[in-house]
């Protein structure tokens, strides 16, 4: 019984960040207007993160990169992007699966 309300309890912990993440990301586009599609220099900016990860990032074949007019990242594709490598968190680390003493 104590089990099944900690799962419950993570899981609702996970959505209400999930929720967070997405409300934070949007009040960040809404801010900055972001366009279209971004210059490498813009995703470093916007990322908060240096030539080696974005080159890292690029260099992903699940990244969404538009290379036919030099390297340009789809801005919608990218929130895409982002959404679906969250769960990575949950299914890859057991930072939510510290019990609470």
């Amino acid at each position: 019984m104590i089990q099944v309300n900690l799962d419950f309890a993570d899981e609702s912990f996970r959505e209400v960040l999930r929720q967070e993440i997405k409300n934070a990301v949007a009040d960040v586009v809404q801010q900055n207007q972001l366009p279209p599609m971004l210059t490498r220099k813009q995703l470093m900016e916007l990322f908060n993160i240096g030539e080696t990860k974005t080159s890292e990032l690029l260099n992903r074949p699940d990244f969404p990169v538009f290379r036919e007019a030099g390297v340009l990242i789809p801005t919608h594709l990218l929130f895409k992007w982002i959404e679906r490598n969250t769960p990575w968190l949950d299914e890859n680390t057991s930072y939510f699966k510290k019990e609470v003493v």
